[in-house]
């Protein structure tokens, strides 16, 4: 295996030097303190400092955290939070529906699972925790989407790839699926993303109705949905009653 690389070592114990104490240390505390030569943790501070990790009080020239770290350990947060709120209600929403139960947020113009729960049977499955799935192809997906305009906007200028021969791939018609999915609360989708597979997701709302992230199932297209391919209404209301449940859970946590 390929060997420690020294310089993000060194990036990152700046980083842990400036999370403890007072949080904000002089360019010759932070090269005493890990025996760095004076320039070095200069260079490694400017190039922090380009990136938003590390910003620099002007009147004591003095560093500490910037503003994008801490957005990052904000988003780590928010999804550690949501997953645990998630975790009892999840486990009875697979029980109840019989099928894998995925959580997602937004992550890079894609759904990022962050909690799944295995169907309840005996069958091969394989853990999608950290998996990206397609925006416009997945009930977790249009839901993210139906909610988050910035998020459309941003679909709307991308080009949408079929994956199936299913697969929405013009704007105005996701257009018009999102605003179905905003009048009703839930989303679905059947054979968009895999051959022979269905789901359905609805929205995990926070403090003030903001959705945090979406919550559903997902199985085969003859479980999931009636002889017209339409999700049956049983797993719609056992999805819609699992996401209500988390967001009640969030906005108690507030």
């Amino acid at each position: 295996m390929p060997g420690a690389i020294q310089a993000i070592e060194r990036a990152a114990a700046i980083l842990r030097l400036l999370a403890h104490g007072s949080g904000q240390f002089g360019l010759g505390d932070i090269a005493s303190s890990l025996g760095l030569p004076k320039g070095t943790a200069h260079g490694i501070l400017r190039t922090l400092q380009g990136v938003g990790f590390v910003q620099q009080d002007r009147a004591t020239g003095k560093y500490q955290l910037g503003a994008a770290l801490l957005h990052l350990g904000t988003s780590y947060l928010d999804a550690h939070e949501l997953r645990s709120r998630a975790l009892n209600w999840a486990d009875m929403l697979a029980a109840r529906s019989g099928e894998t139960v995925r959580i997602g947020m937004p992550l890079e113009g894609a759904v990022v699972v962050v909690h799944h729960v295995f169907r309840p049977d005996d069958s091969p499955q394989t853990l999608d925790v950290g998996a990206l799935l397609p925006l416009h192809a997945t009930a977790l997906g249009k839901v993210l989407l139906a909610y988050d305009a910035d998020l459309a906007g941003a679909a709307q200028h991308t080009p949408l790839t079929s994956l199936t021969r299913r697969t929405i791939v013009t704007p105005a018609v996701l257009a018009k699926v999102l605003t179905g999915v905003r009048e009703r609360g839930w989303a679905d989708e059947v054979e968009e993303y895999l051959p022979g597979q269905a789901s359905i997701a609805a929205p995990i709302r926070a403090h003030g109705g903001l959705v945090q992230g979406a919550m559903g199932i997902t199985g085969a297209v003859e479980r999931i949905c009636d002889r017209g391919n339409q999700p049956r209404s049983t797993l719609v209301g056992f999805v819609r009653d699992a996401a209500r449940a988390v967001s009640r859970d969030l906005a108690a946590a507030d």
